[in-house]
């Protein structure tokens, strides 16, 4: 997958996988992610990072797999502090583990559905940019929109 790196704008390589010990020790004593990452243990945590420096982790999902509602759930996502605003050194953080959720759900064959609860600030934001739907306090994406954005950011 790629991610745009803004200045100088160029896409580069980034993969995703499930955050292994190591990880944690880089991700607590980071001063990139304000979350307390160690609440989501029980969780699938999965990290982004470009191809050519595996040790700077960009972004970070949680992902919980709720088989009897056929959807994955991101509990938390959060991109690191210098990839947020205006002066951020890379886009596409957020909306390739977006879609790394949407592409397991499609591959679970849940539909592509993906659900979330976001702050009451990013609602819109989730929508115009993912093409999430809003049911309730909770935001979900499926089918086409699924696949919508696996192509754009897989």
């Amino acid at each position: 997958m790629k991610i745009k790196r803004i200045r100088p704008e160029k896409l580069e390589e980034a993969e995703i996988s499930q955050i292994a010990g190591g990880d944690e020790k880089i991700i607590k004593s980071s001063k990139q992610f304000k979350f307390n990452w160690k609440l989501e243990k029980e969780n699938d945590i999965y990290k982004i990072y470009l191809v050519d420096n595996e040790d700077t982790i960009l972004g970070l999902i949680s992902l919980i797999d709720i088989p009897a509602e056929l959807r994955i759930h991101i509990n938390l996502i959060e991109v690191s502090f210098e990839n947020v605003g205006k002066e951020k050194k890379y886009d596409w953080i957020a909306g390739c583990l977006i879609a790394f959720a949407c592409a397991m759900s499609i591959e679970k064959a849940y539909g592509g559905f993906v659900s979330l609860i976001p702050k009451t600030k990013l609602i819109n934001h989730y929508c115009k940019k993912y093409g999430f739907k809003q049911f309730g306090r909770q935001l979900a994406v499926d089918n086409q929109e699924s696949v919508d954005l696996v192509k754009k950011y897989l």
